[in-house]
């Protein structure tokens, strides 16, 4: 029997993230709405900030990836408020990883109430801290690993044929959005287009998170192959 929590994410949209040494990209294939009667979201819930210095793509169950990034964010609060800094991209990502490792331990009210199967989600963590730009993946086992470029979601191994083949280690940080948009473009079964892909962008000089408007994204778009 296929585990339902892996079998979602074989289905999700695909996310790519790519580190550069001028920080960060992370972009999503946005899924339209099937039905003219559905309103459109203009701000996408699978790629998120979980501080100012550090963003979240997903691919899987949107409402367990809200858990683990709702989690995320108050390890990053917490931690600012105690240490004043802010919390390492890597601490964060372990931070997710040990809630999604324990899925079997929780609590209602007093009660200890296990959750009764994974959380079918996998992340791609990135942003810029003391240590540089940094890019992680999680996964529903718990497990996490640093990468300079990856791929989730339905399109995985095509894209990551495709990363393997375009990234270098010297690509500037405008060279690495237009390959996470070329890429995604190759996995979509639909045209790109500024309204059905969004990105988040964590830049090494400021440390803050960008996200890229409709107008920025449909002039890269226009120079892509």
């Amino acid at each position: 029997m296929v585990n339902k929590s892996t079998h979602c994410l074989q289905f999700g949209s695909t996310a790519i993230g790519v580190k550069t040494n001028e920080g960060v990209v992370l972009g999503i294939e946005k899924k339209l709405p099937s039905s003219k009667l559905m309103e459109i979201n203009k701000k996408s819930e699978k790629l998120v900030e979980i501080d100012r210095h550090c963003a979240c793509a997903m691919s899987g169950i949107v409402g367990d990836a809200r858990i683990l990034i709702d989690h995320a964010r108050v390890e990053a609060q917490n931690h600012s408020f105690n240490f004043n800094e802010p919390m390492g991209v890597e601490a964060v990502t372990q931070a997710v990883s040990d809630l999604a490792i324990n899925f079997g331990e929780g609590y209602e009210g007093q009660k200890r109430k296990p959750m009764s199967r994974p959380y079918g989600v996998a992340l791609l963590i990135g942003g810029v801290d003391e240590n540089g730009p940094q890019l992680f993946q999680t996964d529903p086992s718990g497990t996490y690993c640093e990468w300079q470029a990856d791929a989730i979601g339905s399109g995985q191994e095509t894209a990551m044929t495709q990363l393997k083949e375009q990234y270098h280690s010297n690509m500037s940080l405008a060279e690495a959005e237009k390959m996470v948009l070329q890429v995604l473009k190759g996995n979509m079964e639909e045209r790109i287009c500024k309204d059905n892909v969004e990105v988040m962008v964590v830049r090494s000089d400021t440390r803050q998170c960008e996200r890229r408007t409709p107008e920025e994204m449909e002039r890269v778009i226009a120079t892509l192959s």
